[in-house]
């Protein structure tokens, strides 16, 4: 499938069905499947006695069969109900690209964690916050749990919208769905840990790779929606080039430390993982102190970079199309 066989309306359905319903409890999420396929295949592949080198070369599979299978899946999916009717194949695609992005989720994740803030309920922001962060989150003040809300929200502009996002466009609901099995298996498996250290290796190292353009193509979107909410853009720009390298991760580091120069404030710090403490570089210069409204400015950086991000798109393939068909 190329650019010029997906119908421009269906990302951008897509993409305003996520907006309003989000991901609606009691449907069934492809993730979830993923997820299982992920766990069941994990179990095949440990059995018997395995060495660290034999780990290293069946994390190879997870890849090749749990990203290729989604997009197979995908796209046979679409192809069948396409043959029952084309807009009941259209509808399809448009509800896959869907349940790959969550802007709604990801914005409900943290205004859950502004809003008891501003409540001044810290055990039960502390709560929400352990809800979609790693780290532990028991002994944390107001600043560091806005923090990891801020952290959260920001890091996942990329993962789960902007580049699900870009593969709908270039490959439609498939190629969004195989993103996003790569992105669950990172999640489930990419871990720098005893258990998960040789088996992970190739799904960690496939998801940075599939994220390397999108999350700079999303630099110039984060830059545009500061300028619109009157933030610092120039600063997000250059915080962004300081900053992003300091970051573990190849590309998270581009969003957080954008977000960082936008809002004026320090990114980054020691966060405690099961007891054991890690010290994350620092990102960004403290010109305020981290607070609670800092969450709801990175949601509205959210919305915003990724509404341009979603026009621009358009814009493109509508270019594309008409060049296509001179």
């Amino acid at each position: 499938m190329d650019m010029s066989s997906i119908p421009l309306w269906i990302v951008a359905l897509a993409y305003a069905a996520d907006l309003i319903v989000g991901d609606p409890r009691g449907l069934p999420h492809p993730v979830v499947v993923i997820g299982k396929f992920i766990s069941g295949l994990e179990k095949i592949v440990r059995r018997g006695k395995v060495t660290p080198r034999a780990l290293r070369l069946k994390g190879c599979l997870f890849p090749v069969l749990i990203v290729g299978g989604a997009y197979a899946a995908t796209w046979a999916l679409i192809f069948g109900a396409s043959l029952l009717s084309p807009w009941l194949g259209y509808a399809l695609e448009a509800w896959l690209i869907a349940t790959t992005i969550a802007v709604k989720g990801l914005a409900d994740a943290g205004r859950g964690v502004y809003d008891a803030l501003k409540a001044g309920d810290i055990k039960e922001a502390r709560r929400r916050l352990s809800w979609i962060v790693g780290r532990d989150t028991e002994h944390l003040d107001a600043g560091e749990v806005s923090r990891g809300g801020i952290e959260t929200v920001a890091e996942n502009i990329v993962d789960a919208v902007t580049s699900p996002l870009f593969f709908a466009f270039i490959g439609g609901a498939p190629l969004a769905m195989a993103y996003r099995a790569a992105n669950t298996l990172d999640s489930m498996l990419g871990y720098k840990n005893e258990k998960y250290l040789h088996l992970g290796w190739a799904s960690a190292r496939f998801d940075d790779l599939l994220n390397y353009l999108p999350a700079r193509l999303t630099l110039p979107f984060l830059v545009g929606a500061s300028f619109i909410f009157k933030y610092n853009g120039r600063r997000t720009w250059n915080m962004a080039l300081r900053d992003a390298g300091k970051h573990p991760s190849p590309n998270s580091g581009i969003a957080e430390a954008a977000v960082a120069g936008a809002l004026g404030i320090r990114l980054g710090g020691t966060n405690t993982y099961g007891g054991v403490e890690s010290f994350r570089a620092h990102m960004g210069d403290a010109a305020e102190e981290l607070a609670p409204k800092h969450i709801k400015q990175t949601i509205r950086l959210l919305y915003g970079s990724t509404a341009l991000y979603v026009g621009a798109g358009l814009l493109l393939m509508a270019a594309f199309d008409w060049q296509w068909l001179r």
